[in-house]
């Protein structure tokens, strides 16, 4: 991994040097655009709406447009001198209890190294957070932006390391503004009753291992198969469509029959947990192994 940023955790009097590095990474299949024709790449040219030239890269600058149309250019230099950017401090705000925070403003998740030579004050802070049972709320300067973000420790093959989760400010939610939910909704007790029956019925411990990614797979499989000249798959099922006009008036019989799947399923569930059936051995192109997802194996 390769570290995007520098700095220091500031925790009351303490100074604690970090590297940041980005925590995820997207395993998704990447394409890119060609002429259908003849296959060749296609490519694109930065063109200047004033004089018609084409722009390289280097020449390119940014501007910020006024609602009168008046334009203003920012450069690096007029960045660099603000003093957020320049410094390098990720500030201790305050520490709270994690169910303080809704999950709508968590954005990305980066893991935080310490400087070798400050490891012990690192390690204090990590089990600090850990021994509270709380996160560290803390702001800092990041790619020209104040951000805020959730400090907290997560361990790795007995390695605890803090992790820091970007959250998004509070203008940056969207209102659902759906009038739809405004309306009125008779739910009978039977029909909670029997819901919460469903719920716990199928309510497990959550091990995002167990999922796979089935359309990546697939996707990979696809495009093995055509690298080695055999054909596309060809869909044997389409997907259900939905229903808008459904009539729920048969919703607690069909919340029973839910209930009563989930029972059946019951045990051979519990048995398919210790003896889980290994995963199907994928085609020899498909070098990178996705992660698991929507559909447990």
């Amino acid at each position: 991994m390769r570290a995007i940023w520098k700095g220091s955790i500031a925790f009351g009097l303490v100074n604690v040097p970090v590297k940041l590095y980005a925590a995820t990474e997207d395993h998704d299949i990447k394409f890119h655009q060609v002429h259908a024709k003849d296959h060749g790449r296609i490519r694109y040219q930065r063109v200047c709406d004033v004089c018609g030239e084409a722009v390289e890269y280097r020449d390119i600058a940014r501007a910020y447009e006024s609602d009168d149309g008046a334009m203003v250019v920012i450069t690096d230099d007029d960045l660099a001198t603000m003093p957020e950017e320049a410094d390098r401090e990720i500030a201790v705000a305050e520490f709270i209890s994690a169910e303080d925070l809704d999950p709508l403003l968590y954005d990305r998740s980066y893991f935080l190294e310490p400087d070798a030579k400050s490891t012990k004050s690192y390690v204090l802070l990590a089990q600090t957070l850990a021994g509270s049972d709380r996160v560290a709320i803390v702001h800092f300067a990041l790619r020209n932006k104040t951000r805020l973000a959730a400090l907290r420790v997560k361990d790795f093959s007995k390695r605890s390391v803090m992790v820091l989760h970007t959250l998004r400010w509070p203008d940056e939610i969207r209102d659902p503004d759906f009038p739809v939910l405004d309306k009125k909704v008779e739910i009978k007790p039977a029909e909670l009753k029997m819901a919460g029956q469903l719920v716990e019925s199928m309510a497990d411990e959550f091990h995002p291992e167990h999922y796979r990614d089935d359309y990546q797979e697939q996707l990979r499989e696809l495009i093995a198969a055509k690298l080695q000249g055999g054909e596309a798959f060809t869909a044997t099922e389409r997907p259900t469509e939905l229903d808008e006009s459904e009539d729920v008036s048969d919703l607690l019989a069909k919340l029973e029959a839910s209930v009563k799947s989930r029972s059946g399923k019951s045990t051979a569930s519990t048995t398919s947990k210790t003896t889980r059936s290994p995963a199907k051995p994928r085609a020899k192109s498909a070098a990178k192994t996705p992660a698991k997802s929507p559909t447990k194996s």
